[in-house]
């Protein structure tokens, strides 16, 4: 491929070598294959559920060993907040009030959801700000139709002229309407940290975000940090970080020939399986994941701690005795019985296959073995009984070198056209709401490399439209995903009262987001 000389100062600007564009040009002209669905993890075959007493237990030993720990809550928040109005975009678009009213428009398009919004519209926690907004963009504002005002709300809300919605992080958008206050998703989270991740009244919290976003988190954290800090009687110290820019993928056109914008070559984030590097910097002992949408309002937040502070208890324990095999692993005189001890709460308590051939193997190489497979991060997810919400799920997966694991699976990894790959993931129990704890070091307190237990094969190729052109990029399936492929994984059923994303605007009309 012959590069321009601006060619490369623009890879090398981002950090990317002639290296790096060649390998990714290569995963074009070569993509991998689907993933290889052994059956769906399910409850006592992957997927631990747990009894109060259990919960309580673990709860406890949380509370008891987090005092001596350093905690992290660490949140993916680079999202703007155009794909939750994109049925209010359409309506926009679609829509002529010369030629019909809005309830005619509904009914031949047979939009229900775009009914409830507008029946319910004053559940919303912007209501009052774009009234506000519209009353003093219009003096004869009361002297509308009620289409008028709708269809002027719509406007309000969405044009960049007005409140700009679509085009602000979604952790900045008006979220819960409490008595005398707006919370935003991100505020939401100082909250939720406070109960759960906070040690000895300091709580820690990094959000991934968009480069240009970073100032509007700041003026944000300004108006909030003290009043927050008084409420929960909670310091906190937060932090921010990017997409590292070398993790950008090279697009490409149908013909995979390198895609340019007005003679310049597009770059494209690589999806959210990049942010390994930005966990990869937290130095922390355990480190709570989960999305920026996924949050309540203060009446349901109890019962989400209260299974939050469960599996980090369900991390803790488990690892201490990991820590305890890993250090006994380094003995040399460690016995034959205690090497088939280590084996078998491999297999019990941390789902891992092990190889067929492990009892002809030598001590010697036992112990290999065994160390491969114990000295790994760890995460513990919490996994929601199915109910055809969209996402990923658990699933035990056979590897081409024939080993099975545990892994969480996206739907767009599996080739349905297999009827039995449709089967397991069709039939599948429980599905993924990003709700992980992961422990990041090992027995020594040393830090894992988190980049050295990705597998750098699982990337898709997707098809997208930039100004009206096809183009190509590759995609990593997620943070959680391909990029901790290789931890040691325990599974773990929460209630569906821990998942409340906010995927579109409807979604903040749901009970979890209402104030009572």
């Amino acid at each position: 491929m012959n590069y321009t000389p601006s060619d490369i100062e623009h890879f090398e600007s981002l950090g990317l070598s002639l290296t790096d564009v060649a390998k990714q040009l290569e995963h074009y002209k070569s993509p991998l294959g689907f993933v290889n669905l052994k059956a769906s993890a399910t409850i006592g075959k992957g997927i631990i559920k747990l009894s109060d007493l259990e919960i309580n237990e673990f709860i406890e030993y949380y509370e008891e060993q987090k005092t001596c720990l350093a905690v992290v809550k660490f949140t993916p928040a680079s999202g703007a907040a155009s794909r939750m109005f994109k049925m209010l975009h359409e309506f926009l678009a679609d829509y002529d009030p010369q030629k019909e009213s809005i309830n005619s428009y509904i009914n031949k398009n047979k939009i229900t959801e775009l009914f409830l919004f507008f029946v319910t519209i004053e559940k919303l926690p912007f209501h009052d700000e774009a009234v506000a907004k519209m009353r003093a963009m219009i003096p004869d504002y009361d002297l509308l139709t009620l289409d008028q005002r709708r269809l002027l709300f719509v406007k309000t809300i969405l044009e960049e002229t007005y409140l700009n919605y679509s085009n602000i992080p979604k952790g900045l958008l008006p979220f819960h309407k409490y008595k005398n206050h707006i919370s935003t998703a991100f505020e939401e989270h100082l909250f939720e940290a406070a109960k759960y991740a906070s040690v000895n009244g300091k709580a820690v919290l990094h959000f991934t975000i968009t480069k240009t976003h970073l100032k509007q988190f700041q003026t944000k954290l300004a108006s909030i940090q003290e009043q927050v800090e008084t409420k929960t009687n909670t310091t906190f110290k937060i932090t921010f970080s990017n997409q590292e820019p070398n993790t950008d993928v090279l697009a490409v056109d149908l013909k995979n020939t390198p895609f340019r914008l007005k003679n310049k070559l597009l770059f494209r984030p690589s999806g959210h399986g990049a942010l390994i590097k930005n966990l990869n910097q937290i130095n922390a002992d355990i480190i709570f994941i989960k999305n920026v949408d996924n949050v309540v309002v203060n009446n349901y937040l109890d019962e989400i701690v209260r299974y939050k502070k469960a599996l980090a208890g369900i991390l803790l324990k488990t690892q201490s005795q990991v820590f305890s095999y890993a250090k006994a692993l380094e003995s040399k005189g460690i016995s034959k019985v205690d090497i088939e001890e280590i084996a078998g709460f491999l297999t019990q308590n941390l789902n891992i296959v092990i190889s067929s051939q492990f009892s002809k193997y030598a001590n010697k190489h036992k112990i290999e073995y065994l160390q491969s497979k114990i000295n790994r991060p760890m995460r513990v997810c919490g996994m929601v009984k199915n109910e055809s919400e969209p996402g990923g799920g658990p699933f035990w997966v056979r590897h081409d070198n024939g080993e099975v694991s545990l892994q969480i699976v996206e739907a767009s990894q599996v080739d349905i056209n297999l009827k039995n790959q449709k089967a397991i993931l069709t039939n599948a129990t429980h599905f993924n709401p990003v709700d992980i704890i992961c422990g990041v070091k090992n027995y020594k307190g040393e830090a894992y490399d988190l980049e050295q237990f990705i597998d750098s094969n699982t990337y898709f190729v997707t098809t997208k439209t930039k100004y009206g052109q096809k183009l190509k990029t590759l995609e990593r399936p997620g943070l959680w995903n391909g990029s901790m492929a290789d931890w040691n994984t325990i599974f773990v059923e929460v209630p569906i009262i821990t998942f409340n994303p906010v995927k579109t605007v409807n979604d903040l009309l749901k009970f979890t987001h209402q104030v009572k």
